[in-house]
C-alpha cells in the first residue's frame, strides 16, 4: 500500500459505505468517513469501537461544492469512493433534492478531484440507469447497452455517468462507475431490494418475511462489492468507465427455495410475478479488465456468513427487527 494514501468514502453511514469501512480499516488503510449522519449506525454492525475510533468522521454535506473541495484539499486525499446519494423513492418524493445531492453533489466530487490531484475515483452508478429487461436482444447484457431509465433516480445516475465521461474528455479526469444490482448484507435495509437482506434477517430471528417482487435477479453481497469499489478507486484509471456488477444470476424463487434448503424452519415468502424492472443477467467482462479478479464469496457460503452475523447482533442487543417491518 502507498504509504500517501489516504481514502475518501461519502455516504459512509449507508451499508456499503460501512462495508468499505470495514475492509479499508482491516487494511490499516487511513480512511475519512463522510456523511450527512454523525451516528454510525451501520458501521457499529461491522465494526468494533475500537476500529470505529480509527476512522476520521466528518458531516460534509455533498451539495456544498466548497465543502468537498475543502475536504479532499485538507485531508490530502488520494482515493475517493463516492457512494453518497438518495435513492427511487426518495428522488420521487423530491426531485430537486435528489438532483442535488445525485448529480450536483456528484459533479462537486469530481471537482475535488480535479483541482487537487486525486489518483483514483469510483463512483456508485446503478442498473437503474438500463431499461426493462425486454429492450435488451442481447444478453448478457454488456456495458455499452443501450441507457433507458424508468425513475429520476435513473435519470440522475445516467447523468452522472455522461458527465464523468465528459470530466475525461475536458481535464482528463479519470473514472470507474459501477453499476450494483440488488446488493444485500448486514446493514441492507432500505429500498425495495433490501427485501433480500430482511429475508436472511428474518430466518436469522425466526420469523416471517415476504419478499415484494419474484423473477430474475443479480444477487451480490455488499462484502463483494465494497471490495470492487477500493480495487476499482485503487486502479487510477485513465478514462471514464461504466461497468455491470454481476456475481450470482439467479431467480427469487431460487433463492427462496435455497434458504429452505439451508434452514428448513425458514418462513419466506415472494411475490409471484411482480418483477423487478431491470435486466438480470449482465456482463461483468469490462469489471473484470479492470480490476482482474472480482471479489465473489458463493452465494451459500454469503447466506450462512450473514445469518450468523445476524444472530450475533441480535443475541448482543445490537440489531432489532424494526426493519422487517419497513
Amino acid at each position: 500500500m502507498p504509504p500517501r494514501e489516504k481514502f475518501l468514502v461519502t455516504g459512509a453511514m449507508g451499508c456499503l459505505g460501512a462495508w468499505v469501512l470495514r475492509h479499508l480499516r482491516n487494511e490499516g488503510a487511513a480512511v475519512v468517513a463522510a456523511d450527512l449522519s454523525s451516528d454510525p449506525v451501520r458501521p457499529r454492525l461491522l465494526m468494533s469501537d475500537e476500529e470505529l475510533q480509527a476512522i476520521d468522521w466528518l458531516i460534509l454535506d455533498i451539495t456544498d461544492a466548497a465543502a468537498v473541495n475543502r475536504t479532499v484539499s485538507d485531508h490530502e486525499i488520494t482515493h475517493i469512493v463516492h457512494l453518497a446519494g438518495l435513492q427511487i423513492p426518495f428522488c420521487k418524493a423530491n426531485p430537486a433534492l435528489g438532483a442535488a445531492v445525485n448529480v450536483v453533489g456528484t459533479i462537486n466530487v469530481l471537482e475535488a478531484v480535479r483541482h487537487n490531484g486525486v489518483s483514483g475515483l469510483a463512483y456508485a452508478s446503478s442498473l437503474a440507469a438500463l431499461g426493462p429487461p425486454q429492450l435488451y436482444e442481447r444478453v448478457p447484457v454488456e456495458d455499452d447497452a443501450p441507457t433507458a431509465p424508468s425513475t429520476l433516480y435513473g435519470v440522475y445516475k445516467v447523468t452522472n455517468e455522461e458527465t464523468a465521461r465528459l470530466y475525461w474528455t475536458d481535464w482528463r479526469v479519470g473514472s470507474i462507475g459501477l453499476r450494483p444490482y440488488n446488493v444485500f448484507g448486514v446493514g441492507r435495509d432500505q429500498g425495495l431490494t433490501a427485501d433480500v437482506a430482511k429475508a436472511i434477517l428474518a430466518v436469522a430471528a425466526g420469523e416471517p418475511f415476504h419478499i415484494r417482487y419474484g423473477g430474475p435477479l443479480a444477487l451480490q453481497h455488499a462484502s463483494d462489492v465494497a471490495e470492487m469499489f477500493i480495487a476499482a478507486a485503487r486502479l487510477a484509471h485513465q478514462g471514464a468507465a461504466v461497468v455491470n456488477v454481476r456475481n450470482d444470476v439467479t431467480t427469487v424463487e431460487a433463492f427462496v427455495d435455497l434458504l429452505s434448503e439451508l434452514y428448513p424452519h425458514a418462513q419466506i415468502t415472494n411475490e409471484r410475478g411482480n418483477l423487478l424492472p431491470f435486466p438480470a443477467d449482465l456482463d461483468d467482462a469490462g469489471l473484470r479488465r479492470l480490476i482482474g479478479d472480482v471479489p465473489h464469496v458463493p452465494l451459500t457460503e454469503a447466506i450462512r456468513q450473514d445469518v450468523e452475523q445476524y444472530r450475533s447482533l441480535l443475541k448482543t442487543g445490537r440489531l432489532d427487527l424494526e426493519q422487517l417491518s419497513l
